[in-house]
């Protein structure tokens, strides 16, 4: 996965989330960003990794997201460890 695919499914689940009257407040909420902060950071790389980081929050979104795009399910995780701060996870 090169950063820009990565950032390419970050740009289409952001569009993806946004369409969702549920998904895109309740991401806007927990990030602190606004609409506007969605159009100045959209080429962000590491806002673009905040974005797969709350999609990947939730199997079933995961799977509408991909099912609308035609993507492989596994492709928004890829994505996110292909973009800034995915070192800093840690599962311990």
């Amino acid at each position: 996965m090169t950063p820009e695919r990565a950032e390419l499914i970050a740009i289409q689940a952001l569009g993806w989330l946004a369409g969702h009257d549920d998904l895109g407040p309740a991401f806007l909420g927990q990030t602190g960003a606004s609409a506007q902060d969605l159009r100045a950071r959209a080429a962000d790389p590491a806002f673009l990794a905040s974005v797969l980081e709350y999609l990947t929050m939730d199997d079933q979104w995961i799977i509408a997201f991909c099912d609308d795009h035609g993507l492989s399910y596994d492709l928004p995780l890829r994505a996110r460890y292909s973009l800034p701060g995915a070192e800093q996870i840690s599962w311990t």
